[in-house]
């Protein structure tokens, strides 16, 4: 007997967008991934954060360009390197269309946000920073923002500062304005914390750094996943951002920086196509953004992010944000209902993390229960051991949500964290 349609479940994408609402039962079946079974249950996938799936789009985006026309870009005449180029400068212009730059040579392809967030440190950084300079950053930054400015500091005599966060886990606003000064050169901040979901008020930021001479650099990796972003409406001056964390390939990702800063930087590498001429005794160098993408890049990570972000943005960007906030206020009450259950991570404006604690139980045991129930999550510091210090916990369970997720997931974790409830008493 056929079960008659329900109104509030969308029968395919096409109603589901009529209605406004992402159906992400529809979503999951883009995703071949998954339809495993782990430890004999239906995969149930909450580390998005760490890294999301990829759909059927991106892979066969890959696949097609290692049958069809492999080879490599900007070097050849031969049909199989011109497609390979068009392919490459039009992922190019396919971030700088998402990001709303004004142009595709603020659109440097790395290996992800580290790299980015590491050649601006090492090429911006290192050109504008010297002793009595100060390079501000805040306790939740996950490592890849931190590290590059402590090495950057240690290398141009330079001093780094970090605004504090509160018991939710928000930036102080208070101590942010007090920590700009004359002295500030660069502002470097995460768009959402990878750790607690915190969103910063970039848009903000940006007008406070700026009314102090300061560059500011967000680390988008957990922005685009989440939200569209548009680096003009932000006034943004760098953003960085990793293709994984949006459901494209590991090893791509990209840093959008302004022109007018990009051409002031030096290299950071020096190969093949960063340069225009190579002498014995010197060389000069290629415009932005090849100037800083030396050696041959990864072509086809870039082909499958530029297939990641046209997934995305067909389900539409608004209907994911809402869909990811309606579950995390249905996850944040469920976990709200589990005894000596401590959410980290309280911030009013927050995106799709659930970090949090179990009396008795280590992260880690956590992590290994829900496993056995074929639900993965994230256990540790998430590179981000500031935060961790700030509450006073040596590693949180966390669980961060994606397009494909639905109640069900959610209802899921709660059967298993309740499992684990039961095992440790």
């Amino acid at each position: 007997m056929a079960v008659p349609k329900q109104k509030s479940q969308p029968a395919s994408r096409q109603e589901a967008q009529a209605a406004d609402v992402l159906d992400a039962s529809h979503v999951r079946a883009d995703f071949p991934i998954l339809d495993r079974d782990i430890h004999g249950k239906k995969l149930v996938y909450l580390d998005n954060a760490a890294s999301t799936q990829k759909p059927r789009a991106v892979i066969d985006a890959v696949k097609h360009y290692y049958e069809r026309y492999n080879s490599n870009v900007h070097r050849g005449v031969h049909h199989l390197s011109q497609e390979a180029t068009f392919a490459y400068e039009g992922a190019r212009k396919r971030v700088q269309a998402l990001l709303n730059a004004e142009d595709d040579s603020e659109i440097i392809f790395t290996r992800g946000t580290t790299e980015a967030i590491n050649l601006v440190a090492q090429t911006y950084g290192r050109a504008n920073l010297g002793p009595g300079d100060e390079v501000l950053i805040s306790v939740m930054e996950h490592h890849s923002n931190i590290v590059p400015w402590q090495l950057v500091c240690e290398q141009t005599g330079a001093t780094l500062k970090a605004v504090p966060i509160d018991e939710h886990g928000a930036l102080v606003m208070d101590e942010l304005e007090r920590l700009l000064t004359e002295k500030t050169k660069i502002v470097a901040l995460g768009h959402i914390s990878n750790s607690l979901g915190t969103i910063n008020p970039i848009q903000k930021i940006a007008a406070m750094a700026h009314a102090v001479s300061a560059v500011l650099v967000v680390d988008g990796a957990q922005g685009l996943p989440h939200a569209r972003v548009d680096v003009r409406e932000l006034d943004a001056d760098f953003y960085a951002f990793s293709g994984h964390k949006v459901y494209g390939p590991t090893g791509i990702g990209g840093l959008y920086g302004r022109r007018e800063l990009l051409d002031a930087m030096p290299p950071w590498q020096g190969g093949g196509d960063m340069i225009l001429t190579v002498a014995i005794d010197r060389s000069t160098y290629n415009d932005p953004p090849f100037r800083f993408e030396a050696g041959t890049p990864n072509i086809a990570g870039a082909i499958g992010l530029a297939a990641a972000l046209d997934y995305v943005d067909s389900l539409g960007y608004e209907r994911v944000a809402a869909h990811e906030a309606e579950l995390l206020a249905y996850g944040t009450a469920a976990l709200e209902q589990i005894e000596d259950l401590r959410l980290i991570g309280t911030a009013p404006e927050k995106a799709g993390v659930l970090s949090f604690v179990m009396d008795g139980a280590h992260p880690h045991d956590v992590g290994t229960i829900l496993d056995q129930e074929g639900i993965a999550i994230r256990t540790g510091h998430h590179c981000a051991q500031p935060v961790m210090e700030h509450f006073c916990v040596p590693a949180t369970a966390r669980a961060s949500i994606g397009i494909y997720n639905t109640r069900e997931d959610i209802d899921a974790l709660v059967r298993g964290l309740r499992k684990v409830r039961e095992v440790f008493g």
